[in-house]
């Protein structure tokens, strides 16, 4: 009997709790190394009433037959959390940032009338100057075609002994922490299978002449309730002042990806574009930001008035051909 397709990955409440108990056992330390397996979701269709949410609470229009460029990250998020959950993975889950990512679409993406196949893995772990990154790659097929891609990198803070190379220093500044590490409720299992698949294309450098500022935002306290509501995202840090005080904040935070993909859909996008986006400081809510922008594709979020100089998120849109 063939199963039916799915609407949304699996969350992972009971995944995320067990990485949580785990992370205390945990000792990062340089020259971990991980070998884990690719999850695969077959027969997925976009749930179009949490699309509309999303594409509401992110600035992006709504009633396009088409996801927004982000929104495949929100599908595979739940099976890469599910994988860093796991024993086998060195690195603890509690604590872990998310420092950057780089994604490629190579052309629209329906939202009707079409299946997909989401698959997961960790590809990596690299040295960092503050620790050790893991690199999870997010794939998306449809009818066997790889449609999107991604690479995000997630940190783990630890004394390196010096021993980083200088092409790993990476010029992250103090990064956001990971977004949406508890989702709530179990579902079913996900089959382990396939080998890794490489990203197309590196990330794009991202630095630059300052950018002309285009507009201004006024953010309320309730952005990170709202978006983790749309994308099933519900770390703490996110969504009050006391909940994200005790990780060491004094507001909340901005998700990561909420101000990567307001940026996204402020900028504009081709069908088949490349985007490389780094975390560089946190969002603090609630809280006033500057989107600057230029005509050679590249973005950036900094802090308003007295606080302008201050990068919180940095990067740069490129169109590809399409596939």
């Amino acid at each position: 009997m063939t199963n039916p397709p799915l609407s949304a990955p699996p969350a992972l409440g009971p995944s995320f709790a067990r990485g949580a108990l785990l992370s205390p056992f945990k000792r990062p330390r340089p020259g971990a190394v991980f070998s884990g397996g690719r999850l695969v979701l077959p027969g997925l269709r976009v749930d179009l009433a949490r699309l509309a949410a999303y594409e509401r609470v992110c600035g992006f229009p709504t009633g396009d037959d088409a996801l927004p460029i982000t929104y495949p990250h929100v599908l595979g998020f739940p099976m890469a959390m599910r994988i860093m959950s796991g024993r086998a993975f060195p690195l603890p889950l509690l604590g872990l940032v998310h420092t950057s990512i780089s994604l490629t679409r190579h052309r629209n993406l329906p939202a009707t009338g079409t299946t997909y196949e989401l698959a997961v893995h960790v590809d990596r772990l690299t040295p960092h100057r503050r620790g050790t990154e893991a690199v999870v790659v997010t794939v998306l097929r449809e009818g066997g075609e790889v449609v999107w891609e991604s690479e995000s990198t997630y940190l783990a803070r630890h004394r390196t002994g010096g021993q980083v190379p200088e092409q790993a220093a990476g010029s992250v500044e103090p990064p956001l922490p990971v977004a949406g590490a508890a989702l709530p409720v179990a579902g079913p299992s996900l089959p382990v299978a396939g080998p890794s698949l490489p990203v197309a294309g590196p990330s794009l450098p991202v630095a630059g002449p300052s950018l002309p500022v285009v507009d201004e935002w006024r953010l309320g306290a309730d952005v990170g309730r709202r978006y983790g509501a749309v994308s099933g995202d519900r770390n703490p840090i996110h969504l009050s002042p006391l909940t994200a005080r005790l990780f060491g904040f004094p507001r909340a935070i901005a998700h990561g990806m909420w101000t990567a993909a307001r940026c996204l859909a402020a900028h504009g996008t081709p069908a088949a574009a490349h985007v490389a986006v780094d975390f560089r400081a946190p969002v603090l809510l609630p809280g006033a930001v500057s989107f600057a922008a230029a005509d050679e594709g590249r973005f950036e979020l900094r802090g308003a008035g007295d606080d302008g100089e201050r990068v919180h998120v940095r990067g740069r849109v490129e169109a590809v051909a399409p596939a």
